[in-house]
């Protein structure tokens, strides 16, 4: 049994990635324009999220039948929104800029890749495996900002709880210790993956919009 009910869970998940949504929707204004596809794909990942939380709160909180609503969403926010994030932290971090029908065939390669697992029922083990990838992509994006201690642990932190946020279906040793806070943790994720985001040296040459 959990010990954080799931109705506070859904509570902090819709305020957490909504507030994380709401503000990369802000900072997006000061970026130039080279950084809007990636920084939309940071708000869809985002929003996504709020969407898990939204609907969980609705059918526990109101009794409301969304729970097909509640799963498609956790789906598409594992297959999609956890890839689009590490992808936007990937290559801000590089200081590389995708133009717009680059980031818009990444999205639709990973909606078609999405369908395609659902249709064969390889959608665990493909959940699995690309969340574990996007997490360390984080990681990895973190580490590349050393010796900037506040990014390198934010994007350690970030990824660590992508991976505590995983299902870990198939899997030989068992079940993920913390799949009861799984909603938790993805709402522990967001703000910390929207600073991370706007930290990092996304415009070539120069220094991210909220760098310090």
């Amino acid at each position: 049994m959990s010990l954080l009910p799931e109705l506070l869970q859904a509570v902090l998940l819709t305020l957490f990635a909504s507030a994380s949504a709401i503000h990369i929707g802000l900072a997006r204004r000061g970026y130039g324009e080279p950084q809007q596809p990636a920084l939309f794909c940071a708000l869809l990942a985002f929003g996504l999220a709020a969407g898990i939380g939204a609907s969980a709160l609705a059918r526990l909180a109101f009794g409301l039948d969304t729970f097909e609503a509640e799963r498609w969403l956790l789906r598409a926010t594992l297959l999609l929104g956890l890839p689009l994030i590490a992808l936007v932290a990937l290559t801000f971090a590089r200081q590389w800029t995708w133009s717009r029908p680059a980031w818009g065939r990444a999205v639709l390669g990973l909606c078609a890749f999405f369908e395609l697992a659902r249709l064969l029922d390889w959608s665990d083990p493909y959940a699995l495996t690309l969340g574990l990838l996007s997490a360390l992509v984080v990681i990895h994006a973190g580490l590349l900002q050393w010796p900037a201690r506040p990014q390198t642990a934010a994007g350690i932190a970030g990824g660590a709880l992508l991976l505590a946020a995983l299902p870990w279906t198939g899997l030989r040793i068992g079940e993920n210790p913390l799949a009861a806070y799984q909603q938790f943790c993805l709402a522990l994720a967001c703000p910390v993956m929207a600073w991370f985001v706007l930290k990092l040296p996304a415009n070539p040459g120069g220094e991210g919009i909220e760098q310090t």
